[in-house]
């Protein structure tokens, strides 16, 4: 059992725990950062495309997670910030420029769609963001002459000072171009939840009530955490533009904002940690689906037909199973394990018991 003593108040607000857990990341990245020499070229692109779902739930955690504004739009802003960074690129705007550039007119575009949406709460905050989501797909083929329309849109290689990176020709540098990504936002979202903003997110989240009465303004800080959470999904949405090469208006489907929302339950609502396990399940759970029927067929016999409708039913158990049995995602079941550990034989069941997390006064919402 290993217990950390604090004997500072820093302790508490320091991004780690202790020495050993810092060490345990840093080990952590050592790894996966030597996946090129590890992994081939196939498995290297299914663990660019977790990093990249990571990012994008990321940003989608900053808002339902830690705000608890649920959305069911945010591919509307993946694909903002998809058609964003080429149409920069395509003008002649270096690739270093372009794409921060893209997560920040992503953010202004959230910020104008939290105006008329910080009266909204609940399913109906899910509503009105579902219906931007598909909404955008209409937007996409109208705006042909910008978008590409039906036909989409084809983005190759970027140059970064003199390199090309290219998630076909140069996989490990596009990997490690994701990596640093990942990176740079989590170490942001690690710091932003130990500032002011991101108590106050956490605040309104818990009460809305509570929140205002502790002085929080609880529309700017809505309004933030949605350019915010817009803003790292639209550096989400680039990094998956530049990973599939061609998209249209089908690319970034309502399919993708249901998928996220999932992702994040799954991994664990309100942890950092649950947007990378959340990720690690829907990024690998087609290829385990396709070696799974491989396997089977070649155990019992017959041909691996393919089942349509399988994956996103698979998905859905995962998802009812953890709501039922598990809440608190697959991160919270890591928590429970590890004080179980901690404290044994002192744990108690009902240490980690549900409580409403809604005022009388807010139930109706």
């Amino acid at each position: 059992m290993r217990i950390v003593f604090k004997t500072d108040y820093m302790q508490d607000i320091r991004p780690w725990k202790d020495s050993f857990q810092l060490t345990m990341y840093l080990i952590l990245l050592v790894i996966v950062a030597a996946a090129p020499w590890l992994l081939d070229d196939f498995y290297l692109g299914e663990l660019t495309n977790v990093l990249i779902w990571a990012i994008a739930g990321l940003g989608l955690m900053i808002l339902t997670g830690h705000t608890g504004q649920v959305s069911l739009g945010h591919a509307a802003f993946l694909a903002f910030g998809c058609y964003a960074n080429v149409i920069l690129i395509e003008a002649g705007v270096p690739f270093l420029i372009a794409f921060p550039l893209a997560g920040i007119l992503t953010g202004i575009a959230g910020v104008t769609v939290a105006i008329p949406a910080l009266r909204l709460h609940g399913i109906y905050l899910a509503i009105f963001t579902m219906a931007l989501s598909i909404l955008m797909d209409d937007v996409i083929v109208l705006a042909e002459p910008i978008t590409g329309g039906v036909a989409g849109k084809y983005l190759g290689g970027v140059e970064i000072f003199g390199h090309l990176v290219d998630r076909w020709a140069t996989p490990d540098q596009f990997f490690w171009l994701v990596l640093i990504v990942a990176i740079f936002v989590t170490l942001g979202y690690i710091n932003l939840l130990r500032a002011p903003l991101g108590r106050s997110f956490i605040a309104v989240r818990d009460s809305e009530v509570s929140a205002q009465a502790m002085g929080v303004d609880v529309a700017k800080t809505k309004t933030l955490s949605f350019a915010l959470s817009c803003a790292v999904t639209g550096w989400a949405g680039a990094l998956m533009g530049l990973y599939a090469g061609a998209f249209n208006n089908e690319t970034f489907s309502v399919i993708i904002s249901i998928q996220l929302l999932m992702m994040i339950v799954i991994g664990g609502l309100g942890s950092i940690h649950g947007a990378f396990l959340g990720a690690i399940v829907i990024g690998f759970l087609p290829q385990f689906l396709s070696i799974s029927k491989e396997y089977v067929a070649a155990a019992f016999g017959g041909n691996t037909v393919a089942i349509p409708g399988l994956e996103f039913g698979i998905f859905g158990a995962i998802l009812i199973c953890f709501i039922l049995f598990e809440p608190m995602g697959m991160y919270g079941r890591w928590l429970k394990i590890r004080t179980w550990f901690e404290l044994f034989p002192f744990y108690r069941k009902d240490m980690f018991k549900r409580q409403k997390s809604y005022l009388k006064t807010e139930r109706l919402r």
